[in-house]
């Protein structure tokens, strides 16, 4: 339990024993709500959307497991390519797997796919921000959108994964990243190239005027907690 004096975290620790058979579902919602001795009216108003709240407080939660472990890990010798993958593994370990499971398939319902795909760029912005991200321009938004796809595919192959300590998956990684770093390459050698310079003069231009929104102090009514 992460605290154990916010009703929210005990529905939640609650719930995490009816997700395998129940899913992220309306009789989850209610079976933890009696489990953690709250009244259904109080949950309800914690979680107003029921089912689909209860699954992405249990996606933030993973968020922000994955930040502390980030903080809590040294890794000064570490290339950055091998930081990011790293800070991805520390994610999908900071939850249990059929939860995460059961929310993927929630979210792949068209009427939550919104849900599910904010859920995934607010991880990504988790990682760059545990990361130290100090991009305030068009990278900070290519860097998310990047990520995002990134582990979105990683995510698919975890939940697939048989292998021995998820050897498979910590391969899946590091070859996701390889190719993200191939195309940074790629992209670096035609802006060295004269000609390249010309071509991208207008793209480069409106990448820099973007800037990365402003975020609330910590804290702030309405944010998750996520922000370090």
């Amino acid at each position: 339990m992460d605290n154990p004096q916010d009703p929210q975290d005990r529905i939640l620790d609650a719930a995490l024993a009816h997700v395998p058979f129940d899913g992220w579902s309306e009789q989850t919602l209610k079976r933890a709500a009696s489990d953690a001795d709250i009244p259904l009216p109080e949950a309800r108003a914690l979680f107003p959307r029921g089912a689909v709240d209860l699954a992405l407080a249990f996606h933030r939660r993973g968020d922000e497991r994955m930040l502390r472990r980030v903080r809590q890990e040294s890794m000064a010798d570490l290339s950055y390519s091998d930081k990011v993958a790293r800070a991805i593994w520390l994610r999908l370990d900071s939850v249990d797997k059929e939860a995460a499971r059961r929310a993927t398939t929630l979210f792949a319902l068209p009427n939550h796919a919104a849900d599910g795909m904010r859920a995934l760029w607010g991880t990504a912005d988790a990682i760059w921000s545990a990361l130290g991200d100090k991009s305030n321009d068009g990278n900070w938004y290519s860097k998310r959108a990047t990520l995002t796809g990134v582990y979105g595919s990683v995510v698919l192959f975890w939940l697939g994964d048989a292998s021995l300590d998820h050897a498979d998956t910590k391969a899946f990684i590091a070859r996701r990243i390889s190719d993200v770093m191939r195309f940074e390459r790629m992209k670096s050698s035609v802006s060295a190239n004269p000609v390249g310079r010309v071509v991208m003069a207008g793209p480069n231009f409106l990448m820099s005027r973007l800037r990365a929104p402003i975020r609330p102090p910590r804290g702030f009514p309405g944010t998750t907690g996520t922000r370090p």
